[in-house]
């Protein structure tokens, strides 16, 4: 039997300690007892990117924001699915992921990082979003599983009413702001409409093959 083999380990600033495990071909980052990402199950985190591509579909030269690279799931989805004037800011506060892609899962990173249209930020995703003004068509989050600070208090803003309204304001009119989550939160739900937001929750399969247990991803939509 193959036994899963520790790579890496990284302190998310201000935050938890995350694991990079590597079992057979496979790579997932854990955190706890929790496994965050996984090269197993990335439907989801594809369809975080397309479905807000498609909801945008109307942008000339759009401007995508992801916060968070992960395992480079949802970047690879938006390269393939974005014209070749679009451009995509990714922020990523931890200096280990990047790392990690360009080390360990380089066969997997592939040229994602080096694409023209890709601009790469060493930040906490927050005040980069506050200090944006009516910049981006849509905005990906997914730096925790779900609207909560799980990796890293600090990231609560983010889904608060404050965070919220600083998102909506660094989008462009009938900009989307996207956030993937492990499971339903109907509070969060309703956070948003409150935040003027025209809101799609979607249930998403964690496999690319629809299988597996589902995801859920809030499409805000700015009034």
């Amino acid at each position: 039997m193959i036994q899963r083999e520790h790579l890496a380990t990284a302190q998310v600033p201000g935050g938890e300690e995350l694991k990079l495990y590597r079992h057979d071909r496979d790579h997932m980052i854990v955190l706890g007892h929790n496994e965050l990402m996984s090269t197993r199950k990335w439907g989801s985190e594809e369809a975080l990117a397309t479905m807000a591509i498609d909801k945008i579909g109307n942008a000339k030269q759009p401007s995508l924001l992801i916060g968070g690279y992960g395992m480079g799931f949802t970047l690879r989805a938006a390269l393939k699915a974005l014209p070749a004037d679009g451009h995509v800011t990714v922020v990523e506060l931890v200096p280990e992921i990047i790392g990690w892609a360009r080390g360990p899962m380089a066969e997997l990173t592939g040229d994602c990082l080096q694409d023209p249209r890709v601009t790469l930020v060493m930040s906490d995703v927050a005040p980069f979003i506050a200090g944006a003004h009516a910049d981006y068509d849509a905005i990906l989050l997914d730096v925790d599983n779900g609207p909560d600070g799980l990796v890293r208090e600090d990231n609560n803003i983010l889904y608060s009413t404050p965070g919220l309204r600083a998102a909506k304001r660094a989008l462009t009119p009938d900009g989307v702001l996207a956030i993937w989550s492990a499971g339903p939160d109907p509070t969060f739900t309703r956070r948003l409409e409150k935040c003027d937001f025209v809101v799609d929750e979607v249930k998403v399969s964690s496999r690319s093959n629809g299988k597996g247990p589902k995801h859920v991803i809030w499409f805000a939509r700015k009034r």
